[in-house]
């Protein structure tokens, strides 16, 4: 999955990347959770939503040992199960409304199974007991305190309406597309409190990096060194000791931008990382 290959390879403030670990993972383990996932996605539009998440996530754990990715299978699901025949933002809703309550028991086994950082005991009690008539109602008992779920909820709108353009406006501005996934995040991380943050640290602390991550937006345009000197501060604040400050949930976001990207053609150049990027209606 190059969207998530991407993801994991841009330097952003508080996550994993090449030059940065954490105590129990590192790049490597994102590079093969990206390959785990691949077979159940490709095969996303002839099976049921539910099926190609449990398949997703027992994949990552047998690769990986842990979750890695869990919020980004849950977003990139949907929309691997859009057929190319349709935009993605046509084709989610469709896919959305189908799911049923065989869906929603294997979303809840794909939680247990992933067993994500974070959860609380109330989401604990949920996650054993008998899902709902469909994915998206589980989802939206969850979507006034979770990204994820928000998207669901509103049929992916703020990643249509929001991130994707974002990332368009960035690299049509001239930034490489390593630079433009950095800016994007955030943007993101200061439009949307982190949900894996406000799970680990409550809401004040994801509050707290979402208006310092703005204040790196104000200090300046991207290449300025203000800008950068302010991006070097969050990303220390983001990493305290135990990594409880990491933005996996922006992290989440930017995969899914990024696989709109290029699912819908607006990227064709697979070498793109570092360099500005082509778009796939434009002349090279």
């Amino acid at each position: 999955m190059l969207a998530c290959l991407w993801e994991a390879t841009a330097p952003k403030p508080g996550n994993v990347h090449p030059h940065a670990a954490f105590n129990d993972v590192c790049y490597a383990d994102y590079l093969a959770s990206a390959i785990a996932i691949g077979p159940a996605m490709d095969n996303a539009t002839t099976q049921n939503l539910g099926t190609t998440i449990l398949q997703s996530v027992a994949a990552t754990r047998n690769m990986v040992g842990r979750n890695t990715n869990l919020g980004t299978i849950l977003l990139l699901a949907p929309l691997a199960s859009v057929p190319r025949t349709l935009s993605l933002q046509e084709g989610v809703a469709d896919v959305l409304r189908a799911t049923d309550q065989e869906d929603a028991a294997q979303l809840y086994e794909a939680i247990r199974t992933a067993r994500p950082g974070g959860i609380g005991t109330a989401e604990k009690m949920d996650i054993y007991q008998t899902p709902p008539g469909d994915l998206c109602a589980a989802m939206r008992e969850a979507a006034d305190r979770d990204c994820v779920a928000q998207q669901y909820a509103e049929n992916f709108a703020p990643l249509f309406e929001q991130i994707v353009p974002n990332l368009r406006t960035a690299i049509e501005a001239g930034m490489t597309l390593a630079d433009a996934i950095v800016h994007v995040h955030l943007q993101t991380l200061h439009a949307f409190p982190d949900s894996l943050i406000a799970r680990k640290c409550g809401i004040t602390v994801a509050e707290e990096a979402s208006r310092r991550a703005g204040e790196v937006l104000a200090a300046g345009p991207q290449p300025s060194a203000a800008y950068q000197q302010a991006l070097q501060m969050l990303d220390r604040y983001l990493r305290d000791e135990r990594h409880q400050r990491n933005p996996g949930t922006t992290a989440d976001l930017l995969a899914a931008g990024l696989f709109t990207l290029l699912r819908d053609g607006i990227i064709e150049d697979a070498q793109a990382f570092h360099k500005r990027v082509h778009y796939a209606d434009q002349p090279h």
